[in-house]
Formats: C-alpha cells, sequence, structure tokens
C-alpha cells in the first residue's frame, strides 16, 4: 500500500459512514497506521465543516476525535502551488492537489473527474479502490 497520500473529503466521509466500504477500508487503514494522510489546516477544517453537517448525524464529539486522530497520525503539507492556479476548475480543491505536489503526488478521491489529468502535474488521481489495490 502507498505509504503517504492526500485523501479528498468525499472519501472520509464515506468512510466514516459507511465502515464496510473501500472508502471505509481506507479509513481503516489510516486509522491503524498503515499509511499517512497528508493534511494541512485547511483540509483538516474542511473534514471538519463537512463531517459536522447535520445531515450526516454525526456527534461533535466524534467529528473532533476523527479531526484529533488524523491531526496526530498525518504528515503536515508544505504547500506547493499549482501551475495555472487561477484556471483551475474547482478552486475549492486545490488544497488538495497543492497538499499532493508538495510532499505525496498522490490523490484519493471518490470522484476523479473533478481532478482532469491535465491541471494534475504530476499527481497521481486514484479512486480509493485504486489506492488499496496499491
Amino acid at each position: 500500500m502507498i505509504s503517504e497520500a492526500v485523501f479528498d473529503t468525499n472519501v472520509i466521509v464515506s468512510g466514516i459512514l459507511f465502515p464496510d466500504s473501500i472508502p471505509g477500508q481506507v479509513v481503516n487503514a489510516i486509522l491503524e497506521g498503515h499509511c499517512r494522510p497528508i493534511i494541512s489546516d485547511a483540509i483538516l477544517a474542511e473534514y471538519d465543516d463537512v463531517l459536522s453537517r447535520p445531515k450526516f448525524n454525526i456527534s461533535p464529539e466524534r467529528v473532533h476525535a476523527i479531526i484529533d486522530a488524523f491531526r496526530c497520525m498525518g504528515l503536515p503539507a508544505s504547500f506547493a502551488l499549482a501551475k495555472n492556479r487561477t484556471q483551475f476548475p474547482d478552486q475549492d480543491d486545490l488544497v488538495f492537489v497543492e497538499a499532493a505536489l508538495s510532499l505525496s503526488r498522490v490523490l484519493v478521491t471518490g470522484n476523479k473527474r473533478h481532478f482532469p489529468a491535465r491541471w494534475m502535474q504530476g499527481i497521481h488521481v486514484l479512486s480509493p479502490a485504486e489506492f488499496l489495490e496499491n
């Protein structure tokens, strides 16, 4: 398995909500220390914001425990700016791309179409299943 990667929010949320799913296996691999997430304050804030949404019905205590676990286990990103960042299709996704550029060159997402190859500057964009296969 790849030792370090940036994990898009959709993978983390799906993994928390559906622990027996493939994203759930990814989250378990992270929490069991088999791989390290590349993190930043912005990425953790995104996880916190999404996991705290009422529609997911996750207690604030559990959200904080999850964020704390990622903070403790994660490898802090030293951001590298993406080329043509102002033209990137979804500005909200730049935080993940730039974290991947800084360290791992691997980004795991359930929405690969949000990360078109022409914008990835050599980053390997993997689905959760592809990540587990590696």
